[in-house]
Protein backbone atom coordinates (compact mmCIF):
# COMPACT_ATOMS: atom_id res chain seq x y z
CA UNK A 1 0.00 0.00 0.00
CA UNK A 2 2.91 2.41 0.99
CA UNK A 3 3.73 2.43 -3.16
CA UNK A 4 0.38 3.65 -4.08
CA UNK A 5 0.55 6.15 -1.79
CA UNK A 6 4.46 7.09 -2.87
CA UNK A 7 3.66 7.50 -6.43
CA UNK A 8 0.28 7.95 -7.12
CA UNK A 9 0.69 11.86 -7.05
CA UNK A 10 3.57 11.39 -9.26
CA UNK A 11 1.53 8.69 -11.95
CA UNK A 12 -1.74 11.32 -11.52
CA UNK A 13 0.01 13.90 -12.71
CA UNK A 14 2.12 12.32 -15.77
CA UNK A 15 -1.39 11.34 -16.37
CA UNK A 16 -2.59 14.98 -16.58
CA UNK A 17 0.69 16.03 -19.11
CA UNK A 18 -0.37 13.00 -21.06
CA UNK A 19 -4.12 14.57 -21.67
CA UNK A 20 -2.55 17.99 -22.16
CA UNK A 21 -0.65 16.80 -24.85
CA UNK A 22 -3.67 15.91 -26.72
CA UNK A 23 -5.79 17.85 -29.32
CA UNK A 24 -8.07 19.22 -26.43
CA UNK A 25 -5.29 21.28 -25.16
CA UNK A 26 -3.83 22.13 -28.55
CA UNK A 27 -2.74 25.52 -29.57
CA UNK A 28 -5.80 26.00 -31.43
CA UNK A 29 -8.19 25.23 -29.01
CA UNK A 30 -6.57 27.40 -26.43
CA UNK A 31 -6.46 30.18 -28.21
CA UNK A 32 -9.76 30.25 -28.83
CA UNK A 33 -10.16 30.44 -24.92
CA UNK A 34 -7.13 33.35 -24.51
CA UNK A 35 -8.00 35.80 -27.17
CA UNK A 36 -11.50 36.35 -26.50
CA UNK A 37 -10.41 36.53 -22.40
CA UNK A 38 -7.54 39.32 -23.02
CA UNK A 39 -9.43 40.91 -25.82
CA UNK A 40 -12.04 41.19 -23.05
CA UNK A 41 -9.90 41.80 -20.25
CA UNK A 42 -7.42 44.67 -21.93
CA UNK A 43 -9.09 45.45 -24.89
CA UNK A 44 -6.29 47.73 -26.32
CA UNK A 45 -3.78 44.79 -26.77
CA UNK A 46 -3.48 44.17 -30.13
CA UNK A 47 -3.74 40.51 -31.64
CA UNK A 48 -0.04 40.49 -31.80
CA UNK A 49 0.30 40.85 -28.19
CA UNK A 50 -2.46 38.59 -27.26
CA UNK A 51 -1.04 35.92 -29.19
CA UNK A 52 2.32 36.39 -27.47
CA UNK A 53 0.80 36.51 -23.92
CA UNK A 54 -0.38 33.19 -24.92
CA UNK A 55 2.49 31.72 -26.04
CA UNK A 56 4.21 32.66 -23.03
CA UNK A 57 1.54 31.13 -21.31
CA UNK A 58 1.61 27.64 -23.08
CA UNK A 59 5.59 28.02 -22.44
CA UNK A 60 5.23 28.90 -18.60
CA UNK A 61 2.70 25.73 -18.99
CA UNK A 62 5.57 23.73 -19.82
CA UNK A 63 7.62 24.99 -17.34
CA UNK A 64 4.97 24.50 -14.29
CA UNK A 65 4.39 21.43 -15.69
CA UNK A 66 7.41 19.71 -14.94
CA UNK A 67 8.32 21.43 -12.13
CA UNK A 68 5.47 19.75 -10.19
CA UNK A 69 6.16 16.40 -11.89
CA UNK A 70 9.43 16.76 -10.48
CA UNK A 71 8.57 17.23 -7.11
CA UNK A 72 5.98 14.38 -6.79
CA UNK A 73 9.00 12.09 -8.16
CA UNK A 74 11.44 13.75 -5.52
CA UNK A 75 9.09 13.43 -2.85
CA UNK A 76 8.12 8.90 -4.41
CA UNK A 77 12.01 8.17 -4.59
CA UNK A 78 12.72 9.79 -1.00
CA UNK A 79 9.53 7.77 0.09
CA UNK A 80 10.67 4.60 -1.48
CA UNK A 81 13.82 4.49 -1.33
CA UNK A 82 15.09 6.04 1.57
CA UNK A 83 18.48 4.83 2.21
CA UNK A 84 19.67 6.65 -0.98
CA UNK A 85 21.37 9.42 -1.03
CA UNK A 86 19.59 12.91 -1.55
CA UNK A 87 22.01 13.30 -4.45
CA UNK A 88 20.58 9.85 -6.22
CA UNK A 89 16.96 11.10 -5.72
CA UNK A 90 17.52 14.08 -7.59
CA UNK A 91 19.11 12.51 -10.20
CA UNK A 92 16.70 9.54 -10.74
CA UNK A 93 13.78 11.81 -10.25
CA UNK A 94 15.57 14.21 -13.28
CA UNK A 95 16.06 11.28 -15.42
CA UNK A 96 12.15 10.39 -15.35
CA UNK A 97 11.11 14.04 -15.64
CA UNK A 98 13.48 14.60 -18.88
CA UNK A 99 12.95 11.03 -20.48
CA UNK A 100 9.00 11.46 -19.74
CA UNK A 101 9.30 15.30 -21.27
CA UNK A 102 10.92 14.16 -24.29
CA UNK A 103 7.96 11.00 -24.78
CA UNK A 104 5.81 13.32 -24.27
CA UNK A 105 6.77 15.46 -27.04
CA UNK A 106 7.08 11.87 -29.06
CA UNK A 107 3.48 11.31 -28.42
CA UNK A 108 2.57 14.79 -29.98
CA UNK A 109 3.96 14.09 -33.11
CA UNK A 110 1.17 11.39 -33.34
CA UNK A 111 -1.56 14.20 -33.01
CA UNK A 112 -2.37 15.82 -35.50
CA UNK A 113 -2.82 19.15 -34.06
CA UNK A 114 0.49 19.23 -32.55
CA UNK A 115 4.28 19.33 -33.22
CA UNK A 116 6.92 18.30 -30.84
CA UNK A 117 9.61 20.19 -29.72
CA UNK A 118 12.85 20.22 -28.56
CA UNK A 119 12.79 23.61 -26.91
CA UNK A 120 10.15 22.26 -24.57
CA UNK A 121 11.87 19.18 -23.82
CA UNK A 122 14.44 21.88 -22.63
CA UNK A 123 11.86 24.07 -21.18
CA UNK A 124 10.47 20.95 -19.17
CA UNK A 125 13.84 19.90 -18.32
CA UNK A 126 14.77 23.54 -16.56
CA UNK A 127 10.73 23.05 -14.76
CA UNK A 128 11.56 19.91 -13.60
CA UNK A 129 15.06 20.90 -12.42
CA UNK A 130 13.96 24.00 -10.66
CA UNK A 131 11.17 21.46 -8.77
CA UNK A 132 13.81 19.07 -7.61
CA UNK A 133 15.98 22.57 -6.00
CA UNK A 134 12.80 23.61 -4.29
CA UNK A 135 12.16 20.27 -2.87
CA UNK A 136 15.60 19.67 -1.38
CA UNK A 137 15.63 23.05 -0.33
CA UNK A 138 12.28 22.82 1.62
CA UNK A 139 13.29 19.58 2.65
CA UNK A 140 16.32 21.43 4.14
CA UNK A 141 14.24 23.95 5.85
CA UNK A 142 11.95 21.32 7.53
CA UNK A 143 14.92 19.15 8.37
CA UNK A 144 16.75 22.96 10.14
CA UNK A 145 13.51 23.91 11.86
CA UNK A 146 13.49 23.70 15.73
Amino acid sequence: MHIVRNWAPAVAWMSAIFLFSTDIFSDSHTSSIFRPFFSSLVPSLTTEQIDWIHFLLRKFGHWIAYFILCRFLMAAFTAHFPLWKRSRHLLWSLLWAILYAAGDEWHQLFVPSRSASQFDVLIDSFGAFCGALWFERGKKTRNNSP
